[in-house]
Parts: structure tokens; sequence; C-alpha cells
């Protein structure tokens, strides 16, 4: 009684048809379309398909019609219209109070779009005045397409572009007739493995067709929610206005309350609502109110500042109990206006084979622990990462304003596995074939994911290690909640193959900043370390090269802290207090600090001697790399050590150790072995002790180049 209460005040259309139809006659609800409706590949599609689950969702006072055709285009002069079908005549004999139409999947069929584009506008209008002519005053629904995977044969070969184009078509129509328009593609997009054919959803993708559907037609959308970084403690990003958003059942009106400020707003017909509050400066102490006539939801504690998101894979995992003095650290850590958001994993990425429940967790992309925000205490900051526990700390004693960071890093989690789907379907469609076999994704990786996994049972092939997952999985839920920027550790998970990382690390940069729609979101990255894995020269210095793909990166040298058989070195603090000297430096303007060590500019030959020159090279230095001391901003405290790491050669392959000489801002190199040197490279061993630093203290980065003639050439 209070669901039918709540409808017959919130939906108007809903409460005319009900008042409008014969006495006793349930609302009738025609669904139009071709084999999804129909509920083609499911093993009982009477019960199974999104009409009968509609049905069964909607209960008594509705009878729900399903009319789809397998194979049916909406294009008349496709290769099945469905306005030649029996299902349609039967449909039209069927005069409906509510019509549901979903089409033009077969219209992506080479026969059919290539040639009859330009009719499809006109053929969908015609099909609703036809169904109209009998039902007139229907409420009129269509749906956006269901994805296609990209394991469909004819993905790459246009389905895919034809798809795409259909969908803007169907939102012309929904303009056009003044139809409502419902969104069958976003929330069944991140589940591939419910398309198990690559068109047809399962059984669980046909209820959330069903369940897109209800909430159109009664405008229950389950009440007032928000997204689960809303808890007492938040922190809020200082400076730009304040999105605040979430979801509430259809016509109800929303009131947001943040200290004096209160707005506004009422739900719109897709359960979404939006208020935008004025900027605001660092404050604390503040609570947030949320509020519909059903559901009343308050924050206590909130605070604003400056929000930051720490990612990646296990290196920024790596908490700070498990680091270099990290128990004394937290000890003392206590900070209410330092906070954390930290998404652990329910399910580790051991060497071992989940059980059941897990993998039906991952499957269902419910893989990172609830949690809430909480101030650095010594409970908290003992298992938050290291990395960006130091971040915050340098942050908070320069800026002296509330610092939230969410850590969402993952244990050997893939480059790729943080970047949307449509960016990798566009642009790297290659990566995601046959995951579990495909070569562009590190075996170790691979292995471990297949370890995992063993119990699947030839199921689903989920798994954080896949392509897509980590962001759909733990970027996704994080529904555009604004911040400031991000520190990222990643690349262990990707050294086997630097150029396909070059391409994804692109990608990784421009999928982020198009989902937080900020174009300039600051994405500060770290180097890897010394170790000996053969091909981390190479990546070391492609990541090196990344720093001009794209603006606003940085990039933090770490080769003078590994450890030689141990990915995970103990010593973090000075890899978060240099990615905060980055942030300090480029986003909050503290010209005073050095935000990065030399890095290669150029390299002249001056007869036998090359002179090499960086940027960031004032008051070059040997720096000692042996026993690693550190002072506040990262820097190293010793210098007595010539320097090392450099080596030139005439011809590829034959390179010498070269003496080097500082004078002024550059690096002078001489070696008797070669006479005409054309290559030079420095820091060019998996574990390396080359020690060249700035007057910061701040180590070089590996680097590998030719040497251009005095002349330039």
């Amino acid at each position: 009684m209070k669901r039918l209460f709540l409808l017959l005040c919130l939906l108007p259309p809903l409460l005319l048809l009900m008042a409008a139809r014969p006495a006793q006659r349930p609302l009738r609800v025609a669904c139009i379309g071709d084999s999804i409706t129909y509920g083609m590949t499911l093993e009982d599609r009477e019960s199974e398909s999104y009409p009968a689950r509609l049905q069964q969702m909607l209960g008594q006072g509705f009878e729900v019609g399903n009319f789809g055709k397998n194979g049916a285009t909406l294009l008349r002069h496709g290769h099945r219209p469905y306005m030649e079908q029996e299902e349609y005549r039967a449909a039209m004999q069927w005069p409906a109070d509510i019509i549901v139409i979903h089409l033009g999947i077969n219209d992506t069929d080479p026969r059919n779009w290539p040639n009859y584009r330009d009719e499809f506008v006109g053929d969908y209008l015609a099909l609703i005045d036809s169904l109209k002519s009998v039902s007139p005053e229907a409420r009129l629904i269509i749906a956006l397409m269901t994805p296609l995977a990209d394991r469909h044969w004819r993905f790459q070969s246009g389905t895919r572009q034809w798809h795409g184009e259909i969908q803007e078509s169907i939102r012309v129509v929904a303009e056009l007739s003044g139809a409502e328009l419902v969104d069958f593609h976003t929330p069944l997009y991140p589940y591939p493995q419910h398309i198990p054919d690559a068109v047809h959803p399962d059984s669980f993708g046909a209820k959330i067709l069903a369940k897109v559907v209800y909430q159109e037609i009664t405008g229950d959308y389950g009440g007032l929610s928000l997204s689960p970084l809303y808890t007492d403690g938040m922190v809020m990003q200082r400076g730009v206005p304040l999105d605040i958003h979430g979801v509430a059942d259809a016509g109800e009106k929303v009131s947001v309350r943040l200290g004096k400020e209160k707005k506004t707003v009422v739900t719109g017909a897709d359960g979404k609502w939006r208020v935008e509050l004025s900027p605001r400066e660092a404050e604390t102490g503040l609570t947030l109110t949320v509020a519909t006539p059903a559901r009343k939801l308050v924050f206590r504690d909130v605070a604003v500042g400056e929000v930051w998101l720490c990612s990646g894979q296990s290196n920024m995992e790596f908490m700070l109990r498990q680091s270099e003095g990290g128990e004394e650290v937290a000890a003392a850590s206590a900070d209410p206006d330092l906070r954390f958001y930290d998404m652990k994993a329910r399910w580790r990425t051991d060497d071992v084979a989940w059980p059941a429940s897990a993998l039906d967790s991952v499957d269902n992309l419910d893989y990172f622990q609830e949690t809430v925000w909480t101030a650095s205490s010594p409970v908290s900051a003992r298992d938050f990462s290291a990395v960006g526990y130091w971040f915050g700390r340098r942050l908070r004693d320069s800026l002296r304003v509330p610092v939230g960071l969410i850590c969402n890093a993952v244990g050997g989690a893939t480059c790729e596995s943080w970047i949307d789907r449509s960016t990798l379907e566009l642009e790297f469609p290659k990566i995601l074939e046959n995951w579990l076999g495909n070569d562009f994704i590190q075996g170790w990786a691979r292995g471990r994911a297949k370890k995992n996994l063993e119990n699947r049972a030839g199921k689903s092939d989920r798994h954080p290690y896949q392509p897509c997952y980590l962001f759909e999985a733990g970027i996704l839920p994080l529904d555009h909640y604004p911040v400031k920027g991000v520190i990222w550790y990643q690349g262990e998970s990707n050294a086997h193959n630097y150029s396909a990382h070059e391409k994804l690390f692109g990608l990784l940069v421009d999928s982020w900043r198009a989902y937080w729609d900020q174009p300039a979101l600051p994405l500060y990255y770290v180097q890897l370390s010394s170790l000996n894995r053969p091909s981390w020269p190479w990546f070391r210095d492609s990541q090196r090269r990344l720093l001009a793909c794209r603006p606003g990166l940085g990039m933090v040298v770490t080769s003078d802290l590994g450890d030689p058989s141990d990915v995970h070195y103990k010593d973090k603090r000075p890899v978060g207090l240099r990615l905060a000297g980055l942030a300090l430096n480029d986003v909050y303007g503290y010209a005073d600090i050095v935000p990065s060590g030399p890095l290669f500019k150029r390299a002249v030959a001056d007869g036998s001697r090359v002179i090499v020159s960086f940027d960031y090279g004032s008051g070059l230095a040997a720096g000692e790399i042996p026993g690693r001391t550190w002072d506040d901003g990262g820097r190293s405290c010793t210098a007595s050590a010539p320097i090392v790491g450099f080596e030139i050669a005439e011809y590829e392959g034959c390179f010498y150790p070269a003496q080097a000489v500082v004078v002024g801002e550059t690096v002078v190199l001489t070696c008797p072995e070669v006479n005409r040197p054309r290559l030079v490279r420095y820091g060019w061993e998996p574990y390396t002790r080359a020690n060249l630093v700035n007057g910061a203290g701040l180590p070089a980065s590996t680097f590998r180049a030719p040497v251009a003639s005095a002349d330039g050439k």
C-alpha cells in the first residue's frame, strides 16, 4: 500500500493509465523487440526473458506481453523487418497501455546499416505511429540497445561503429516522438560475461534489463541513495563547485544542506538528481544533510580540503606497517584532518585457487570491501598505503588544510585492468581477446589469474588483472567523486612489453580524465625501482619518455631505492615525499620546491667527449646510494662518491663505462675505448647504483639516447 501511494503521488502518467483502463483489467505492457526481447539462448525463456522478469517484478495489476522476434530488424529494408513479422501483427491486436521497444541490434548487420542507415529514423517513427494507432494513449518507452561484446565476430569490421551510430539515431527518435528513453546499454556494459555469445544477455543480464524497465514504469529506484564515499568524516574538494548527486524515486523532492547553504531539486524520471553547491575554502566540522520526504541522510564531521586518489598495484598498496619504521610512524600518526578512504580487496590475488564465494563475488564486480572515511590514527594509518600516507602527510604539513586520500590499489594489477572498456574497444581491441592467453598481458599476471580461477569450471574469466576489470569494480563505484589529482604506482605487471605499456598508459590517462571530466587532471607516477629483472632498464626509460605523452604528468625516480631481489622494497617514505613535492610545485605553486631529479635533455659530441645536459640539472653531484639516508623532502643527505652509471658507445651493443665530471649544469663524459661516441646511456642495469643527483638531492632518471654531433646533427 505504501508503494502504491508513492506511485500515485509521484507518477501522473501511470496514474492516468490506471484510471483510464477498463475496470478490473490489468495494465498491459507490450515488449516489442528482437531475439533479446524474445529470450533466445535462455534455458527457460518463459520465465527468464526480460519481459518475463518484468512481469515478476510488476506483479498483479500488470500484464506483460512478449512480442520479440528472433533476427528482426527495425529497418523495413533490412533482412527481416519487424513490421513484416507475425509478432508485429500480434502486438497490433493487443492494445497496450505501455509500449516498450528495443530494436536495432540486427540492423548492425552489414546487409542493413551500410545500405539503409538514412531510413532508420523514419522507419522507427513509422513503427511508433502504427503502434500508437491502436493504442493512442499508451506510454511509449524506447531503449538504447544492449551492448555487443568485443567477442562478436564482426565487432572490428564495422559493427562496433554502426552500433554507436544506431544509438545516436535512437536518441533522435526519442526526441522527435516524445518517447521516454531508457538505457539498456550502460547497466549491462560492465558485465560482458553475462552476454555469453556476445549478443544475447543471459538470465542475469535479462534481470538487469527488466529492472531498467520496471524503474521507468514505476519510478521506484529504491529511494534516496548516494555514492558509498558519502560517509561521516568525508573530505570534499575545496575551491570547486561541490557536485552532490545521487538517486531517488522519480519525482521526489531532494533537499541538500551543507552548513548554511541549502538547495533543492526534483528527481528526474530516470531516478537521478544533482545539485551544485558553492565552492568552499578549507573547513572542518560541517554537517551534510540530504533528504527526501521518505528518507533523511546526515553526514557529520565533513571536511573541505584536498582530495587525491592513490592507485596502482602492490607498491602503492604496500601498507605503512610493512614499511621501514612503519610501526613507529603509525604510532605517532594521529591527525584528525588527514583522512583515508581505504578500499581493500575482498580477495587477494595470492597464489591460491579461489573458493566459489570469491569467484561469485569477483564475477559480479563485488571486489572491494565496504569502507568509510577514517581519520589518521595509529590504527588506521598502519594499514593504509605507505606511499599514500607519506604523500598526504607532506601535503598536510605544507598546505595546512584537510587532506583526504582514496586508495584502491591492487597487488599485481595490470595497467589495462584500470582502463574503461569503451576506450580499449576503440583504441586497443586486441588486448581484450582471450586475455588469459594474450601475450600483450604479462605471463606472470595471466598465470596468477589462472591459478585464482582454477575452480571456475569453464565459467566466467573475470579477474582483477583482466582488461577493464578494475575500472569497472574500483573506479565506477567512485561515481565521479571529485578529486584534485592522482598518484599512481604501477608498471611491474607490464614491464615485459614497454611499447604496449606506452600506449596503455596514455589511454589510462585519457580514460580517467574523461571519467572525471577533468582534461587537465594531474597524474603523478612512480618510475620503477631497481630490481634484478632484465627488462626494467628499458621500461624505466620508457616511463621517462611518457612524461611527454600527455600534459599534466609528473614522474618520480626510485631506482636509488630498490632491492635487488625484492620488488617490494621497504623504504617507501622517499616515494611519498617525492610525489608530494611534485604536487606542491605543480599544483599548489610552491616554486621553491624542486619537483624532479635530473631528466635527460640532450647529449652532444665534442670530439671524443659527450656533453650531457638535463632539465632540473642545477647543482649536479654524486649522491651516495649505499646507506640511503633521506631528509623530509625525500632528498639524499650524502654526496661523497664519484658519479657512476654513465656509458657511451660508437656501435649498438658495445657500451663502455664512462668517466663523468660535472661542468656547470652539464655532465661531461669521456672513455678511452670510444673515440666517436654515438650513443649514451645512464643507469642501464636492472639493479643500478647510478648516483647522479641534483642540488635538491633528487636522483636522475635512467635514460638511453643518441649523441648528436656538435652541429646538432
